[in-house]
């Protein structure tokens, strides 16, 4: 049974927490209560192949953004969390990859970005084409969750699998070049 490191990352009180807590107890919490660092083991079956998951929930907060790359450089696979009804926290997620990415020393990074809060409609800041024009500039998954309604909390553990499982192949023939 393959194991996978997942780290998720995003800004404070965009809701890594919650999401991380919905899928791994099928529970939400309505208090909000600011996340230092949180470790969790679940196993899931993906695409008929049993898996699994370490999950780190990792503090939002920029006391601890030191902390960072030790999680960036033992993880394998990356959610980046935003909330829909923070604009802020969307323009904070881009640091977060380049960080990622110069970290891993490759742009060819288990990735899925997530907005969260789909819930909070009425309240959005962030377009939902906004995070897949990112997302497709990244040549990752994108998907709006809801930690609330459980809405594709599921599916993004699923995908962050998927992700990491592709990323983990050699590239195939001529997906790439080589200059000598």
């Amino acid at each position: 049974m393959k194991e996978f490191k997942v780290v998720v990352l995003g800004s404070g009180g965009v809701g890594k927490s919650a999401l991380t807590v919905q899928f791994v107890t099928g529970t939400f919490a309505e208090k909000y209560d600011p996340t230092i660092e949180d470790f969790y083991r679940k196993e899931i079956e993906v695409d008929n192949s049993p898996s699994i998951l370490e999950i780190l929930d990792t503090a939002g907060t920029e006391q601890f953004a030191s902390m960072r790359d030790l999680y960036i450089k033992n993880g394998q696979g990356f959610i980046l969390v935003y909330s829909l009804v923070n604009a802020q926290s969307f323009h904070d997620i881009r640091p977060m990859r380049e960080q990622i990415c110069r970290l891993k020393g490759t742009d060819r990074v288990p990735i899925v970005l997530v907005g969260n809060k789909v819930d909070l409609e009425s309240e959005r800041e962030v377009r939902t084409a906004d995070g897949a024009t990112l997302a497709n500039e990244w040549g990752c998954p994108f998907l709006e969750t809801s930690a609330k309604s459980k809405r594709n909390v599921d599916e993004l553990f699923a995908e962050i699998v998927r992700e990491t499982n592709f990323m983990s192949q050699p590239p195939k023939s001529g997906d790439c070049c080589i200059i000598l």
